[in-house]
């Protein structure tokens, strides 16, 4: 929670061209939905509680389209007068902390102006992780598999994704750490702002941004983009399912429990690899979605599932929720056994189930109770586990 006396000042980068993203000008001015691109981005900092201030860098050249996009919202008790940017984002960025000395702010925010759909919870996470860190930035997880080329399309090797992470902005600062920062590396060329707070040694930290919190980039994004725009005007309806699964222990020596193997002197059987709370979880999403039951969707008459992983299942259920326009906000999984101890890897069964159905861990639950030794799962005989899934749909689909 930021001290009501901290200032907080919010520069938005728009000097750049935008030249990848084709014919039409420069991409923040472009129109969306019936708004100017960089309008939308400002609003979102202008209507944050916690920002004081915010500042909008812009090209030599642009000031007629920036007062054509920004309209009345240049009246804002907020707003700061525009500064121009300099030949390179990261010479911009400089010449807007410079411009922001005599405002004396405590904290600065810097977001790309082509990033319009920038929530208020990633706004807070970035401003409250500064409570801790010289700085933060919003960023996701990367999920898909990353390989590595050889002469550029030719693969090389497969790298690692347990430790990579897709930066976004806002990015935030101490303002005299990252003046401080920019000035000491003025004429690097360093690919964002938490690079050059890297480069002056300072400690960054991540907190989960959004999977809407996209750039417009290519032409082809400004598509997704109404597209998204077409679901966040839509009224959200939220349904919550639940889900149950049963398997019992055979002999084996491991267990995988919500996409973690566990070492353990039984295997849970099953026609898949029997991994009941991803089973349970499934059944609750695809039951918010009226969708019937992972038997209707993997029989398991079909040979084709026999010892498949779970995340299958699991990943079904996410696409058919994302076909729908939908969202899932939150999970609760409740395993009951008396044994494997399920405490010590449920971070990892968190971040597991995360990763497959793109939610952040903060809103997954996965916990363990036992049966007092009563019945099959007292009798140490098998395991039980129990889901609960809450999503957001538009309203009739």
């Amino acid at each position: 929670m930021v001290n009501a006396s901290t200032k907080t000042t919010a520069i938005i980068v728009a000097a750049g061209r935008g030249s990848r993203a084709g014919a039409g000008g420069p991409k923040q001015y472009r129109d969306l939905a019936g708004r100017a691109v960089i309008a939308r981005t400002a609003e979102a900092f202008l209507n944050h509680p916690d920002i004081d201030q915010v500042r909008v860098i812009i090209h030599r050249d642009d000031r007629a389209e920036y007062d054509k996009a920004m309209g009345a919202l240049t009246a804002h008790e907020k707003f700061l007068p525009s500064v121009t940017g300099g030949a390179e984002r990261q010479d911009s960025v400089r010449l807007g902390l410079e411009s922001l000395e005599k405002e004396s702010p405590d904290i600065i925010l810097i977001h790309d102006a082509a990033r319009p759909f920038i929530d208020a919870a990633t706004i807070t996470r970035v401003i409250d992780a500064l409570n801790k860190h010289d700085g933060a930035i919003a960023a996701l997880p990367v999920n898909d598999t990353i390989k590595r080329t050889q002469d550029g399309n030719l693969i090389e090797s497969t790298v690692p994704r347990e430790a990579l992470w897709r930066a976004q902005t806002p990015q935030g600062f101490h303002f005299d750490k990252i003046l401080s920062a920019h000035r000491a590396n003025s004429g690097k060329k360093l690919t964002d702002d938490a690079a050059v707070a890297e480069a002056a040694g300072l400690d960054v930290a991540l907190v989960p941004g959004s999977p809407d919190n996209m750039k417009l980039t290519q032409a082809e994004d400004f598509g997704m983009a109404e597209t998204l725009l077409g679901r966040k005007d839509k009224p959200m309806e939220y349904r919550t399912g639940h889900g149950f699964d049963v398997h019992a222990f055979e002999e084996g020596n491991a267990v995988i429990i919500c996409g973690v193997e566990i070492a353990h002197n039984k295997k849970l059987k099953g026609h898949s690899d029997a991994d009941v709370g991803m089973h349970a979880l499934t059944d609750a999403i695809l039951g918010a979605l009226g969708a019937g039951d992972i038997g209707d969707h993997f029989p398991p008459s079909d040979p084709q599932w026999k010892g498949a992983a779970s995340k299958v299942f699991l990943e079904k259920a996410h696409d058919l929720v994302k076909e729908r326009s939908g969202a899932i906000t939150h999970c609760d999984v409740t395993m009951m056994c008396e044994a494997p101890k399920i405490g010590p890897h449920r971070d990892a069964m968190r971040s597991a189930l995360g990763k497959i159905l793109d939610v952040e861990t903060a809103r997954i639950s996965v916990k363990a109770t036992t049966t007092e030794q009563l019945g099959f799962t007292g009798r140490r005989e098998g395991i039980a586990a129990m889901a609960t899934a809450t999503i957001a749909l538009p309203v009739g689909t």
